[in-house]
């Protein structure tokens, strides 16, 4: 029987995001991606496995992100039109971590990232910004070209990376608001979803104190 409360809900989480001097290279191969940028693993609080690990990190050029799933048995499904209804990461920030608003401020954005359901032939990996539900003023939609994504697809799973340009992240501002709202959804058609705090019923997705706290650390 699921939890009426889960244990991540219970809990402000915190953690550092680390700093890297030079932006990786978006290629989707992860060469460039040690353990200490491990974005942490909070699902163990409620007693479930991951099934993907997501890493995370910024310098002043702006935030990058990767992503590795494995143990797939089914083809990826991904379009962009519906990307919540394929498979898909999403990252969500607050560039103010204004842990005590339960409705979008400008200064949040929410993007997903796609393995593949681009270009002609539907397999090039596609990323962009999506609002944010219910949101009092919506962040500012960055061009297509300030977000990099790259993916590399394999028999069992998929391994993405991204960077999102400093000039798409709305209100970025390192030295003077180190703290940031953070929050990633991996969805998985086959294996199901993966969160960082929160699940669909308790609104992360409209909510932006359901968020975690990232701390911009050099």
């Amino acid at each position: 029987m699921s939890k009426l409360i889960p244990n991540r809900f219970l809990f402000d989480f915190e953690f550092p995001l680390h700093y890297q001097a030079k932006t990786p290279p978006v290629t989707g191969k992860l060469d460039n991606w040690p353990a200490r940028y491990l974005v942490p693993n909070l699902a163990e609080l409620d007693e479930t496995q991951p099934f993907g690990n997501i890493w995370a990190s910024w310098n002043d050029d702006g935030i990058s992100i990767a992503c590795e799933v494995k143990g797939k048995s089914k083809k990826l499904r991904c379009d962009p039109k519906t990307f919540w209804k394929g498979d898909n990461l999403r990252l969500c920030t607050d560039m103010r971590d204004t842990r005590n608003i339960k409705r979008a401020s400008k200064y949040c954005q929410q993007f997903f990232f796609l393995p593949c359901g681009g270009g002609k032939d539907n397999k090039k990996p596609v990323a962009g910004t999506s609002p944010i539900q219910r949101a009092r003023e919506n962040a500012p939609t960055p061009p297509a070209s300030r977000i990099e994504i790259a993916s590399v697809i394999s028999k069992d799973g998929y391994t993405l990376e991204a960077h999102i340009a400093a000039s798409a992240l709305s209100g970025f501002a390192p030295a003077e608001h180190p703290r940031i709202g953070f929050f990633y959804m991996l969805e998985d058609l086959q294996l199901g979803q993966q969160y960082l705090t929160v699940g669909d019923d308790l609104y992360w997705n409209i909510d932006p104190s359901t968020w975690a706290t990232a701390v911009l650390v050099r």
